[in-house]
């Protein structure tokens, strides 16, 4: 059953479900465009609990967990890094990551998760969000397009051994 979606902080202590949550999600959202090796090396590389300890403890890095009740259906990622080329507003942050499991696609998770991440930056002081996104993921790309994301470049990422390519889009708070 569907319940209203909540959002909260992750802690250290919640590593391992961010983990499984993270690795989820991804696959679920790529793994029928690319190749399962890539994908397994991706997640290897980026979805262990004990990489998602570090990263939880990092100064400038923000996840945001959805939940249904108990039960976690998707999450965010915000961090403080260099900004891309063509991004000339150095208050800024980025959205790494926003995922939702499958089956709550279309059911205001990925709204939920948007809005915590803007009050986030706003309460930050941040003038700039920042994103980058799959240049085949068309449902994402009008996602953030409906949110006020204007596209401003592209850089280069690599899924496995396959160079891939995101487009960077970029949203003014104030």
């Amino acid at each position: 059953m569907f319940e209203k979606i909540t959002i909260r902080n992750v802690y250290p202590e919640d590593a391992q479900l961010l983990a499984e949550l993270s690795a989820k999600t991804f696959y679920e959202t790529f793994v029928s465009h690319n190749s399962e090796e890539d994908m397994q090396s991706y997640l290897e590389q980026n979805f262990t609990t004990s990489r998602l300890e570090l990263e939880l403890k990092e100064e400038g890095t923000i996840y945001l967990l959805a939940l249904d009740g108990d039960s976690a259906v998707g999450y965010a990622k915000m961090k403080r890094r260099a900004q891309p080329e063509g991004l000339y507003e150095e208050n800024n942050i980025e959205i790494e990551r926003i995922y939702s499991r499958k089956e709550y696609l279309g059911k205001k998770v990925g709204h939920s998760l948007m809005e915590a991440c803007m009050n986030r930056a706003i309460q930050g002081g941040y003038k700039v969000v920042w994103l980058g996104v799959w240049e085949h993921n068309p449902r994402a790309i009008s996602f953030y397009e409906k949110w006020g994301f204007e596209k401003f470049g592209s850089h280069p990422f690599l899924l496995g051994n396959d160079l891939q390519t995101d487009l960077l889009m970029k949203k003014t708070l104030y």
